[in-house]
């Protein structure tokens, strides 16, 4: 007849109160980043359908309060004075963003427009041609932080001399040195409908979905219930064969 009794043993019992809570902690931040990403992502919805029209308004704001809203302003390019933001892979292929000085009417700060991705050349002393106008002309865009990089190499900051000037990251710093004048501290991504501007498919973020997170914090909850479930049965199990011999 079997006898069911629980046994304690030490290294199991001690694996599984280690183990437990952190599988139980990693599922509630799963969770909640779950919960985080779903309120950015509502938010930059509803930024998508606001606009504004004056720069003067953004002076010492929050990136976060103004992400994704629609900016429409007329000033003039800058086509002698563009950048390449380098590294910039897209449907697996490697290119540079082009990003174009812009110079709003009433502003002293310089603008960045980010005008879409080019695929690199055959090599890369290859640069190439970017053309605009230098008319006066509307813009319309999105607001966006500057892409990220993973890992910041030494010198990964500062533009080559030559012009388009290429770079790694973007600092406001360098890159305002660098034109003799300051820069606003966000991107304008040009809308795929502007004229002079190369590939565009913006999306709202690269990062994480809320249902990613989800996922994970299902499999640390599966893990916690795989680890209890092991835990009893070798307990019980032990406590059995025992019994029985």
């Amino acid at each position: 007849m079997f006898n069911y009794r629980f046994q304690f043993n030490f290294l199991p019992t001690l694996a599984f109160f280690i183990l437990m809570p952190v599988f139980l902690m990693l599922a509630k931040w799963q969770f909640g980043r779950a919960e985080e990403k779903k309120i950015l992502l509502e938010m930059a919805e509803s930024h998508a359908k606001e606009k504004i029209t004056d720069l003067t308004s953004l002076t010492n704001v929050d990136l976060a309060s103004i992400r994704y809203k629609q900016i429409e302003l007329v000033g003039r390019y800058h086509p002698n004075q563009q950048f390449l933001l380098d590294n910039q892979i897209k449907s697996g292929k490697p290119g540079f963003m082009v990003l174009t000085p812009f110079f709003v009417e009433g502003s002293q700060n310089v603008l960045l427009v980010n005008r879409g991705w080019i695929p690199l050349g055959n090599n890369r002393a290859e640069i190439p041609e970017l053309s605009v106008t230098n008319a006066v002309t509307s813009l319309r865009g999105r607001i966006n932080a500057f892409p990220s990089v993973g890992i910041k190499l030494k010198g990964a900051e500062i533009p080559t001399n030559s012009w388009p000037s290429i770079l790694q990251m973007v600092d406001t710093k360098r890159v305002g040195e660098k034109l003799g004048r300051p820069i606003w501290s966000f991107q304008v991504e040009l809308n795929a409908d502007e004229p002079s501007g190369y590939n565009r498919d913006w999306q709202f973020s690269k990062e994480m979905q809320p249902e990613q997170h989800v996922a994970y914090a299902l499999q640390w909850l599966a893990l916690a219930i795989t680890l209890t479930i092991l835990y009893f049965w070798y307990s019980l199990k032990g406590r059995n064969e025992e019994t029985t011999e």
